[in-house]
């Protein structure tokens, strides 16, 4: 039997980094999580344990610190980019870099240097950069809660013998969005793409009359696509957070709609994309 080594990459897996800049008496925080994974001529590691071709875990942690001084930490995609193509020019070994980026956000709440952290959702990046210059960046939001309390069916489904499910229609529908974006370029403004992406979802969620979670999924993709050119392909998660209608009949009482249990588990788990039909191909940027 004949045994190879196959595809592989290691890094620094979630560096907390914190930078503040004080502009005067006010103060601007900046809260992200950074992931590093490298891969290139690796075989000597695994087959060996030579490290003459590794740049350690270690390094790649000191560099994403290096860099927040430095270059200082504005867009979490453009700071991706920074490191990810430093990684691979600076070494030869190296081949290619991922870096994965989420970012926390935090609110002023008085003066110039107190904050909260925000209820918001948790804004992310991937970045890809390859030797040969291919480059993909795929933005994104996760933990982005939204509910409609109307305006939602489920009826007309497959119905066998272990069905108990009860058509309705009218119902609570409610969900924690993670979504991702894949731009069809590494240069864009990445602020205003990230904060016009998030209302078309915001936007579609409320505007659309859903019949399901997947007719939701797909509006609120294709409002992005159709709003957004710099995008070419969204990739969604969307649980159904169901919200079940409590029986308030053993207390003599009606339940108009108005009385839920929300449930935090089991629950449905919705997934799709929507892409342009002449979208590029997506290459390595959604591993």
């Amino acid at each position: 039997m004949s045994v190879i080594l196959g595809p592989n990459r290691y890094g620094k897996a979630e560096t907390r980094l914190v930078r503040v800049v004080r502009d005067g008496g006010v103060h601007h925080l900046k809260d992200i999580n950074v992931s590093s994974s490298l891969s290139g001529e690796m075989e000597a590691v695994h087959l060996t344990g030579s490290n003459a071709a590794v740049l350690p875990t270690d390094t790649q942690k000191n560099t994403a610190y290096a860099f927040a001084r430095k270059h200082g930490v504005d867009q979490i995609e453009d700071f991706a980019l920074l490191l990810a193509r430093h990684f691979v020019q600076s070494q030869p070994t190296i081949h290619h870099a991922r870096v994965e980026i989420d970012e926390y956000g935090w609110e002023r709440i008085g003066g110039g240097h107190s904050f909260v952290r925000g209820g918001r959702e948790v804004r992310t990046c991937v970045v890809h950069h390859d030797r040969d210059g291919r480059t993909s960046v795929v933005s994104g939001l996760k933990d982005l809660v939204v509910l409609n309390s109307t305006d939602s069916e489920f009826h007309g489904y497959i119905v066998d013998e272990y069905t108990t499910l009860r058509p309705t229609t009218d119902r609570i529908l409610a969900t924690a969005v993670t979504a991702h974006w894949r731009h069809t370029s590494p240069e864009a403004d990445f602020g205003k793409s990230y904060a016009e992406v998030r209302q078309s979802l915001l936007d579609a969620f409320a505007g659309t009359y859903s019949l399901s979670l997947q007719q939701t999924l797909y509006a609120m993709g294709t409002r992005v696509l159709e709003s957004r050119p710099e995008v070419c392909e969204v990739r969604m998660r969307m649980p159904n957070k169901h919200h079940f209608l409590v029986d308030l009949e053993p207390f003599g009482l009606d339940n108009d709609n108005e009385v839920f249990y929300a449930a935090d588990r089991p629950y449905g788990l919705i997934e799709g994309s929507v892409l342009r039909e002449d979208a590029p191909d997506a290459a390595f940027a959604w591993e």
